[in-house]
């Protein structure tokens, strides 16, 4: 066992290996006040990557309705409950992580999901928490009833838990990107991955009897490319690049700009201390208690920050650029009311203003010598 230092957590903890980071890291930050859950992500995925034999059941990206959805089903509370009770200190968090619970002789605290828990990814889709709507029921914020989309993908965690726990050592962490593989060749189906990660996204072919796990669509990240979820996003709520570490975060960065500059993304669970790469803006309208659970003690202040958007022209700008192109921004200003993005090479990939200029016609059209009505 080794001793890494985990920013999301603010303290050092034990890994099976010594913590050494790629030259760049893959990760993601969704906009969950933005996600409609079409599923277009899920099914661009689906389609792309698991549609063989043995891979039906897979969802290597998925969209579950909170707080009731899950999949596979209870994935989060049943590790919770293994973990237990924990809290956040003034300045780290001051519970286990996965790793420092794991039971005598194992590495990571964890469960395998039963083969059915695979067989529902949209149950509890659009159900509310908080109790029902009665008579005289009006909104306030947060909602005292209330329902969220949380889209799932890997973490390719700093640490992942997957990587710790296979005996085979099958999985690696590619040194390019960050991004996570299982070696096809070396795996052996043993199911130790699966038991391991705590967000349940490593998953078994009964055919090929191996494990398989989102790969990040790595073949369009050479490219200069997002990935396949990203690129058909509807709602345009991912952005897709590469995060920093805090000492060395960038302004420019889009990813470290959310993450480490206006601390708006967080991470998910930070708790179970992998350091995952992927990150969310929570829902304003949410419980703070459950949204502290989910995403740790900045919630507050990412809320505050996202509501307070249109008094920050960068921030905005960076929204306004969100799902404008399919080329990975590695830079971004804002500047003239225009944002612009660029790619890792300085070349401009995008140009969109940052407020819609709004026009409006006159009701009665002089050249044509008509009046403009909806019908027309």
């Amino acid at each position: 066992m080794d001793e890494v230092f985990n920013w999301q957590i603010r303290r050092k903890m034990p890994y099976q290996y010594p913590g050494t980071r790629p030259k760049r890291q893959f990760a993601m930050v969704f906009d969950t006040n933005k996600c409609i859950a079409c599923q277009t992500c899920s099914l661009a995925c689906k389609t792309t990557w698991t549609s063989g034999a043995g891979q039906e059941y897979m969802m290597w990206n998925n969209v579950e309705t909170k707080p009731y959805g899950g999949f596979p089903l209870g994935w989060e509370t049943r590790l919770l409950e293994l973990l237990g009770a924990g809290s956040w200190g003034a300045d780290s968090y001051a519970g286990k992580t996965i790793f420092e619970a794991a039971p005598p002789g194992e590495r990571v605290l964890g469960y395998r999901p039963h083969e059915g828990d695979w067989a529902y990814p949209n149950l509890a889709e659009d159900e509310i928490g908080g109790g029902s709507v009665t008579r005289g029921m009006h909104l306030t914020v947060p909602h005292k009833v209330y329902q969220f989309y949380l889209p799932r993908i890997c973490g390719h965690c700093t640490y992942p838990a997957c990587l710790a726990a296979c005996p085979r050592q099958a999985i690696y962490k590619r040194e390019e990107d960050g991004i996570v593989l299982i070696d096809q060749e070396r795996c052996r189906g043993y199911g130790e991955c699966i038991r391991a990660c705590p967000y349940k996204k490593t998953m078994y072919n009964v055919v090929s009897r191996t494990s398989e796990k989102c790969i990040g669509c790595y073949p369009k990240v050479e490219q200069g490319l997002v990935t396949q979820c990203a690129a058909n996003c509807i709602g345009k709520i991912r952005v897709m690049g590469f995060v920093s570490p805090p000492e060395q975060a960038r302004a420019d960065n889009p990813v470290d700009f959310l993450v480490h500059v206006r601390n708006i993304a967080l991470p998910l669970y930070p708790q179970y201390g992998l350091e995952t790469n992927v990150y969310y803006i929570p829902p304003i309208h949410a419980p703070l208690k459950y949204l502290t659970q989910m995403f740790g003690p900045g919630v507050e202040k990412a809320i505050e920050a996202y509501r307070n958007a249109p008094q920050d022209p960068l921030l905005v700008g960076l929204m306004t650029l969100t799902g404008a192109t399919e080329t990975i921004m590695h830079r971004f200003t804002v500047e003239g009311g225009n944002a612009r993005a660029f790619d890792d090479k300085g070349n401009q990939i995008a140009d969109v203003p940052v407020t819609e200029p709004i026009v409006t016609r006159p009701a009665y059209d002089e050249k044509l010598q008509v009046f403009r009505h909806n019908i027309t």
